[in-house]
């Protein structure tokens, strides 16, 4: 049997050492720049090609094409004018494994791997993040609308 006096020992030792922990949550957390946390998405970028939905391990992410029914032009020199696809995208975090596999995937950087990891919620709904693709002058419509508020 060990002696139980032994631990007193190792306790005074320690007792005057600097604390090997940081003081989270009372002191912002330092996060590595390889630090695999929240899933961004640019629906500027993304091409429909859904690799990173083939690739994720843990089926969390969906493409969804927002104007599918819109059919090319045909410019006056008879020339066919390309619609430009536009791309939403659900990436459900209760399902996410922070693996960053969808983000590797990408070949296009539509996905990037943030270092928000605060993501502790109460509410199911509020973890999965959809978003939407808007024009550039919808941005900013959207950016000078703030400012009047």
């Amino acid at each position: 049997m060990a002696k139980p006096l032994s631990v007193f020992g190792e306790l005074v030792r320690n007792f005057f050492k600097k604390a090997s922990t940081q003081g989270y949550p009372f002191k912002k957390a330092s996060v590595d720049s390889n630090f695999r946390a929240q899933i961004k998405y640019d629906p500027a970028l993304c091409v429909g090609c859904q690799l990173c939905v083939k690739n994720c391990p843990a089926d969390a992410i969906k493409i969804i094409q927002i104007n599918p029914e819109d059919k090319p032009q045909v410019g006056a020199d008879g020339k066919v004018i390309p619609v430009h696809r536009k791309f939403e995208c659900k990436i459900d975090l209760t399902r996410c494994i922070f693996c960053a596999q969808c983000v590797d995937s990408c070949f296009k950087k539509a996905l990037s791997s943030s270092q928000d990891f605060e993501l502790a919620s109460t509410d199911r709904s509020s973890l999965v993040y959809i978003k939407k693709y808007q024009d550039a002058s919808q941005d900013k419509a959207d950016s000078e609308e703030k400012e009047q508020k």
